[in-house]
């Protein structure tokens, strides 16, 4: 039986013979636990119709284990000489595309779209690259077609940021986005030990899975757009903030007095519900104005 990828010497074989190396700048570091990746892949909610997409495969050890359990698997990958290996090391998993392209820059609506016309259900499950972790969870968490599950490896100190409250010093736009549509649980933390090279920081793996009613229920890229404005300058109150969103500041302090909200708040002190409040007395308002 051929060894799994995700070992110390099966990844030390294929990266001699490919003469590679983890390259820091993107935040390349090999998982080399195969009961790691395992889990992390019975975890993501998966079955034989099941479309998963994975984000950053490295050498293709979780890809390996991925593809196992769901019908397919689209990877992308950012880094043109791993591009190879992948070819090569997935050669024998039928069941696995392997995309040459920043995943940042994918029209992620499309692609999920597409796969519902032949796959039961979509998810998203990856080791993420540590210096893109939030930039790439704000992309899937405001992907308009529904994703059912988001199961993620990240940095342990980012994933505590995802349990945060309202009124917390970091606090920020991406828990209300992330509430807006998802319930976030702890799966499982990884040590540094299962790495190589082995990275500065401990590790952990999250699952978000959607809800069924996501907020709100019209206009959410606007409703997005207002969380991030509100939020945009940590230091300043909330009324500067929106009145800069709006250009407008007796507008502005209108609608939060119409949302029963204090001018003098932080975006931070707000929890999901008082911001739904905020853009629900926003759109009544422009209502009126366009009449």
């Amino acid at each position: 039986m051929k060894r799994p990828i995700a070992t110390l010497t099966r990844t030390n074989e294929i990266l001699t013979e490919y003469g590679l190396s983890a390259k820091k700048n993107f935040g390349q570091n090999f998982i080399i636990d195969p009961t790691v990746v395992e889990k992390i892949a019975k975890n993501a909610l998966l079955d034989k119709e099941t479309a998963v997409i994975e984000i950053g495969p490295g050498i293709g050890a979780l890809s390996e284990q991925l593809a196992k359990y769901a019908k397919t698997v689209i990877s992308y990958e950012i880094d043109t000489d791993l591009i190879e290996v992948l070819s090569h090391v997935l050669k024998e998993v039928e069941n696995v595309e392997i995309i040459h392209q920043d995943f940042l820059t994918v029209d992620l609506n499309e692609i999920v779209k597409n796969l519902r016309k032949t796959h039961k259900k979509v998810v998203l499950c990856s080791n993420l690259p540590y210096y893109i972790t939030t930039s790439i969870l704000l992309k899937v968490f405001q992907c308009e077609e529904k994703i059912e599950a988001i199961t993620v490896m990240m940095q342990k100190e980012v994933a505590d940021h995802f349990f945060l409250q309202p009124q917390s010093r970091d606090y920020g736009a991406i828990n209300i986005i992330m509430e807006s549509g998802f319930a976030v649980e702890r799966v499982m933390k990884i040590p540094r030990t299962v790495f190589d090279p082995k990275p500065n920081v401990e590790s952990a793996v999250l699952r978000f899975t959607a809800k069924e009613n996501r907020a709100p229920s019209r206009n959410r890229e606007r409703f997005f757009e207002l969380v991030k404005a509100c939020f945009k300058q940590r230091r300043k109150s909330l009324l500067n903030n929106y009145e800069n969103y709006l250009h407008d500041r007796e507008m502005a302090k209108k609608i939060l007095v119409a949302a029963n909200l204090d001018t003098s708040l932080r975006a931070e002190a707000l929890s999901l519900e008082q911001f739904l409040n905020l853009f629900e007395a926003e759109m009544n308002e422009r209502e009126r104005y366009e009449k």
